[in-house]
């Protein structure tokens, strides 16, 4: 018996750009190591980090996992655009077929599942618990089990790109490209057990804010006087609970079809493919929402907070959600309108998703009115949240174009959808979350972010945007299909090199972003936030310290109005010192939860080579993890109040000091 299964030598890739970028990645690794070595951090990193159940530090390294695969994707991405501006005319370009292939499907995987879920669910964890008046979430061992899951399955996706080759098969995986005939390689095993572990650990996200938000919330917050990004975080867990099931089970049929022989989605075995479509988009158009909807959440702060008012219509923006929540299950069937199904069940599905657009326009308008006669603040959050409304609608309006079965049967397999759906996800989600980044950064790090490098970076990514995709529209309506390596009409590649000339912009915004956090972090001192409060925010995130102790209150604060905090400056009992402290109980660090990882990165390694023997190994492995941290009842530390009173007399120090008090 061999070992390692099917690894072998031949796994090592030999096109040099793949050996090229292998290099790097590696080097790269090393200069980590070494870093951390040299400055002796292995022991801080350990204790402070890779064991930490502290929500806050666990969101930040969501985010850092979000932005190194943001890189990564966008990559691919570059790569495509220059393969497409040059392969005409009987040219071959730069990248064989099946590299183009594995580049589309690593970049639609990477972005959706590394980048915009981990972003996203980073943001979650940094503002929620603050915003609804709690000390941490509701299970915060099970939440670093999440973050350590994900990290594993971007593992493997990055692994791929040294052993062995990603899926080229979609990022969708449709059957039966994805079957064991048409792909006998370990790309499709790569996509799945990627996008199988993470997906655990997301269920698990799900719940465990669910809980947080109805059981945590501080005494007077009833749910509807929760903050808008916690209500959209709300819908969000939701979906995600209810969704990823299904990706679960399409994923774990598939794997049965390619490991055992199955006919699931095998029509000479009396399968049928078809089920995977259904399957597979009764998961995928919820996750369109799933990353929307916390983004709709960061714009209703921002305008609020930037525009120096209540937020208009709450309860309609509230409502708007849900229904938005709820409608998005009852859609999935436009992703194929023109596989068969009769008139009657497309004009069914059509109507349900014009619907939809509904509830988001009443969004955007309440946005526009909450920040009619405002007395606007043009930092970055606002740039974001304005260049959002605008590139948004286009991308929204699009949508019910392609809602109509008619039109869809024209546009759906060709680049008019490509841009159409990045339309909708860039603006909806991107600049969402990069709203939330710089406007939530200084209370995860105590300073804010360099303005000057941030607005290069806006305008690169805004006009980057457009140069990239308005092109893609005109080219879907001259014919051009989408997934294409190379082509025979001269007449699109104009039009190409203008999306490649838009690429580059977008190069220049991603460049500025990390020269931004450059100087930003050599500048802290200069940009410190001592108030905990730059933006003369509205809700009880802003009402503690920047960064927050790890118990986030040292007094449970009571609500008594929408935008607690808002409500607390006007009353002046904002920085009002509590009477007395008491001890405070928090979770102790574990380092299980780093061990999962660990281990669900071999097991998943081995299963795609089928090295069976480390398969049992890991998967023993974690299950022993797991049965000694529940047999552990030394969970808990206590924070005296002593403690407590010398931490929060320390900052009221910093506080009257600054004049903010």
């Amino acid at each position: 018996m061999n070992l390692l299964g099917k690894l072998s030598l031949d796994a090592i890739p030999d096109e040099p750009i793949i050996l090229a970028a292998d290099a790097m990645m590696i080097l790269v690794a090393i200069g980590l190591v070494a870093a951390v070595t040299y400055y002796g951090k292995w022991k801080y990193l350990y204790d402070e980090w890779l064991t930490t159940v502290d929500h806050k530090k666990i969101g930040v390294m969501y985010i850092i996992v979000a932005m190194v695969f943001l890189m990564r994707g966008f990559i691919d991405a570059l790569m495509m655009r220059a393969q497409q501006a040059f392969a005409s005319g009987g040219s071959e370009g730069y990248l064989p077929a099946h590299h183009f292939a594995e580049l589309f499907t690593g970049h639609g995987t990477m972005m959706i599942f590394f980048m915009g879920m981990p972003f996203l669910i980073g943001l979650m964890n940094i503002a929620v618990p603050t915003q609804i008046g709690a000390r941490d979430v509701a299970y915060p061992y099970l939440n670093a089990v999440s973050l350590w899951l994900t990290v594993s399955a971007g593992m493997l996706v990055m692994a791929s790109l040294a052993i062995g080759h990603f899926s080229d098969a979609g990022w969708t995986g449709y059957a039966p490209y994805s079957g064991i005939k048409a792909n006998p390689g370990v790309g499709v095993d790569y996509w799945i057990w990627a996008l199988q572990i993470s997906g655990i650990g997301t269920t698990i996200t799900g719940i465990n804010f669910f809980v947080t938000i109805m059981k945590e919330r501080a005494p007077g917050m009833n749910l509807m006087r929760m903050p808008m990004f916690t209500w959209t975080s709300l819908c969000t867990n939701i979906l995600m609970v209810l969704a990823f099931p299904a990706l679960t089970v399409v994923l774990a049929l598939l794997t049965l079809d390619r490991y055992a022989g199955f006919h699931f989605f095998t029509s000479d075995g009396g399968g049928n493919q078809m089920m995977f479509v259904n399957m597979f988009w009764v998961w995928g158009h919820p996750e369109v929402y799933i990353l929307i909807l916390p983004a709709f959440g960061v714009f209703s702060e921002v305008t609020a907070t930037f525009s120096n008012k209540r937020l208009f219509g709450y309860a309609s923006l509230v409502y708007a959600t849900m229904v938005i929540a709820l409608l998005s299950f009852t859609v999935w069937v436009h992703h194929f309108f023109t596989m068969g199904q009769d008139a009657t069940r497309n004009s069914v599905f059509a109507i349900a998703t014009m619907i939809i657009g509904v509830p988001t326009g009443v969004k955007i308008y309440d946005w526009l009115f909450t920040m009619f006669r405002g007395r606007i603040r043009f930092n970055l959050p606002i740039l974001w949240t304005l260049s959002f409304i605008i590139t948004f609608t286009i991308g929204g309006m699009t949508g019910v174009m392609l809602a109509i079965p008619g039109i869809d049967f024209k546009m759906h397999n060709g680049l008019f959808l490509v841009a159409h759906f990045h339309n909708v996800l860039i603006p909806g989600m991107l600049f969402g979350l990069f709203a939330g980044y710089h406007y939530w950064f200084p209370k995860a790090f105590g300073f804010c972010l360099d303005e000057v490098w941030g607005r290069r970076s806006f305008w690169g990514w805004t006009i980057g945007f457009y140069f990239a995709f308005m092109p893609l529209y005109i080219l879907g309506l001259m014919g051009m299909p989408r997934r294409m390596v190379t082509y025979d009409d001269p007449a699109w590649q104009p039009f190409l090199i203008v999306a490649a000339i838009g690429a580059l912009f977008v190069a220049f915004g991603v460049l500025a972003m990390v020269i931004q956090l450059i100087v930003s972090i050599r500048d802290r001192d200069q940009l410190k936030d001592v108030s905990g409060d730059p933006w003369n925010g509205r809700t009880l995130d802003w009402g503690t310290a920047s960064p927050p102790a790890e118990y986030n209150f040292a007094v449970i604060p009571e609500v008594k109005d929408r935008d607690a905090w808002a409500d607390m400056k006007a009353r002046g009992v904002a920085y009002a010192r509590p009477d007395k402290y008491a001890d405070i109980h928090m979770p102790k660090n574990t380092g299980a939860g780093f061990i999962i990882g660990v281990l669900s990165f071999f097991f998943g390694f081995a299963l795609i080579w089928h090295i069976w023997w480390l398969v049992v190994a890991s998967g023993i492995g974690m299950i022993a993890t797991v049965i000694a941290r529940g047999c552990d009842d030394d969970t808990w530390f206590v924070i005296p109040a002593d403690e407590v009173k010398r931490r929060e007399d320390k900052r009221y120090e910093a506080l009257e000091k600054a004049g903010v008090v």
